[in-house]
């Protein structure tokens, strides 16, 4: 599209809209974002992009993708976004309750094993705030601004984030809790994520250390594979964590210390100061605990 001859003046709804198209990718996931329909965000980005005579949005297969200046005001949106809601906290009293929605973005194991029982705690003291978590194995949520924190087990938090380390991840081999002998893991059953989790360090460690086990059931979560073992499938590595508080487990081995990985809890640094922000993000880093 040739430069504009006549300059088009950008309003909040303009950008809003391509903020959202920028986060989802798709007219549909956008229209769900700002509560209305894929058409609505269809017609809105022609009006803008017919404005500027310029294209915001790459169609591709995958969805839309911003071109460069697409991106630009992507991110002037976000800022203006944060603002508000900077100003938003700002003019609350002192003694005014935090309210608001807090987006987390974790894994289904740490969600159950270490978040749940630390937000049982936050909502308790602080009534008027909510939270929307996903639980997924993607960290590309924060960098979109899909969320505001995120609960990760990786040793290289990304750069573009402000992270708090909170511990060591340890694993264990674990089995059923039977009445007879504990299960020998060279010879026993297993039960792993192998497809889904191909990254994980139960899984890397098994592949350096026993090779010559292939698993007998596999499964799409960790979640899934402390319940296998729990069924007598097999045995399996399970974080610590998550065993802990399980009568229907028991650890076969010491923690395997070349199959560690750290927990972070990590931030946008453009939103991190919002007080339903910092609220809960202080919470967690004092309450989600390892042991």
């Amino acid at each position: 599209m040739p430069v504009a001859s006549v300059q088009y003046e950008l309003g909040p709804a303009d950008l809003r809209v391509v903020l959202a198209l920028a986060r989802r990718g798709t007219l549909a996931a956008a229209g769900e974002l700002l509560g209305v329909d894929a058409s609505t965000v269809f017609r809105a980005l022609q009006r803008v992009e017919k404005g500027l005579q310029q294209r915001l949005f790459e169609r591709t297969r995958a969805g839309y993708r911003p071109s460069e200046l697409g991106a630009q005001l992507a991110r002037h949106a976000e800022r203006i976004e944060t603002e508000l809601e900077t100003a938003r906290g700002v003019a609350q009293a002192p003694g005014q309750a935090v309210s608001g929605t807090v987006r987390i973005s974790t894994t289904d194991t740490l969600l159950h094993g270490l978040l749940l029982p630390a937000l049982r705690d936050l909502s308790q003291t602080h009534p008027l705030l909510s939270f929307e978590i996903n639980a997924s194995h993607e960290l590309a949520s924060l960098t979109k601004r899909d969320a505001d924190i995120a609960l990760r087990a990786t040793s290289r938090p990304p750069d573009h984030v402000v992270g708090k380390h909170l511990g060591t991840i340890r694993v264990a081999i674990y089995g059923p809790r039977t009445r007879g002998r504990k299960p020998d893991p060279a010879t026993s059953p297993w039960i792993a994520p192998d497809e889904a989790l191909p990254q994980h360090q139960g899984v890397l460690w098994r592949k350096r250390h026993m090779p010559g086990i292939v698993p007998r059931v596999q499964v799409n979560s960790i979640l899934s594979v402390a319940e296998g073992i729990a069924a007598g499938l097999g045995v399996g590595v399970l974080p610590l964590f998550l065993a802990r508080d399980r009568h229907d487990l028991v650890a076969l081995t010491e923690p395997l210390t070349d199959a560690e990985t750290q927990l972070w809890l990590l931030t946008h640094p453009e939103s991190r100061h919002l007080r339903r922000i910092a609220t809960a993000a202080h919470h967690l880093a004092e309450h989600v605990t390892l042991d």
